[in-house]
């Protein structure tokens, strides 16, 4: 009521310098976000389909469920079937594969053997 129509008029439209100024931090962040969560799992991913698509017959596989075996046969695109003990055996898709070992790869020592062993060939 006191105020004239010539004052609530006169409150301008913000500076487009402003405005870019107050979207820069949610630009700043996503940049972050993309270094530091999307592209190393992008590179994840893409490992994972080149593990999954080279193997073969005779390789050690780990699936994402613990069971480790002998691949017998690859059985198309999406499965393949190992042997997890003498005449068991398994399909698994391709996909469920969490690593591959080389052919003969040896079980990895722990510290306390390998110090174990170093003790006793003296």
């Amino acid at each position: 009521m006191l105020i004239t129509p010539a004052y609530a008029q006169a409150a301008g439209a913000g500076d487009t310098n402003s405005m870019l100024m107050s979207l820069l931090p949610f630009a700043l962040i996503f940049v972050i976000m993309y270094f530091l969560i999307l592209r190393p799992q992008q590179k994840k991913v893409r490992d994972h389909a080149d593990l999954v698509k080279n193997i073969r017959r005779g390789d050690t596989v780990v699936t994402s469920g613990g069971l480790v075996g002998k691949v017998t046969k690859v059985v198309d695109d999406d499965q393949i079937e190992f042997e997890i003990s003498d005449g068991v055996r398994v399909r698994q898709m391709r996909q469920m594969i969490s690593g591959v070992r080389a052919k003969g790869e040896p079980a990895k020592e722990s510290a306390k053997e390998s110090v174990k062993d170093d003790s006793s060939a003296k």
